[in-house]
């Protein structure tokens, strides 16, 4: 289907101490909705890739099918203006679903399996450019990040909330009479902080997320290349 195209506060410090490179996380963002025929095989689709070890998948329900019948409850207008920012970002003049997004710079239309799977290898073989840990213990989450190789001259750092699944009957609309597993669901979305890789960083926030899983996505802006990424439960 096509269409006509909270901050947290947060501690900031810089000179922390060297981390070590870690294994390269690709981020694959689907934009989906519930009110689309054609997205649930890319919601199954997802929920396969979301099983590698190297992998953070995640779903993005678009609000601009509502109006069809059926709300997606899951659907923010934030997700579709981050959709709609990555068409500008492309010079893309139409938005979709599905769509799947690969490392914050190559776009899938549709089903495709095969091209998904090798841009997640793609993507995977690239040198690590940032070394990025995320901890989270006793109510706080930590990240920590340093340059181990040339980087954009602004990155923004973003927190997102994850829900791990949810089956929903849907009663009306063009999956009317359905019932489809979501897996992956973003819930929230958090811009941290601007960084330009010249010192370490570290930010520390309140863990406001208890029973999601949370990641980090370091990505170039417009938005770009998403240069480092990683998850925990």
């Amino acid at each position: 289907m096509r269409i006509a195209t909270a901050l947290l506060s947060a501690a900031l410090t810089l000179g922390a101490a060297p981390l070590a490179a870690s294994d390269r996380m690709v981020v694959v963002e689907l934009f989906t909705s519930q009110g689309c025929s054609s997205c649930p095989p890319a919601d199954a689709l997802l929920a396969q890739v979301a099983q590698r070890q190297d992998v953070i998948a995640l779903a993005l329900h678009v609000d601009y099918w509502d109006y069809i019948g059926w709300a997606d409850m899951f659907a923010q207008p934030a997700f579709t203006k981050r959709q709609k920012a990555y068409a500008a970002a492309a010079g893309e003049r139409m938005v979709y679903t599905p769509q799947i997004i690969v490392g914050g710079i190559d776009h899938v239309v549709g089903y495709q399996p095969i091209e998904v799977t090798q841009l997640i290898e793609k993507h995977g073989a690239l040198p690590d450019r940032v070394a990025l840990d995320l901890t989270r213990e006793n109510g706080r989450i930590a990240i920590t990040a340093e340059a181990v190789g040339p980087l954009p001259q602004v990155m923004a750092v973003q927190l997102v909330a994850v829900s791990p699944g949810r089956e929903v009957a849907i009663d009306h609309g063009e999956n009317a009479g359905k019932r489809i597993f979501y897996s992956n669901i973003v819930e929230g979305w958090h811009r941290l902080a601007e960084w330009n890789g010249a010192a370490p960083l570290s930010i520390e926030v309140e863990d406001t997320m208890p029973g999601r899983k949370i990641a980090v996505l370091i990505q170039e802006r417009g938005p770009g290349a998403i240069i480092a990424a990683a998850m925990r439960d």
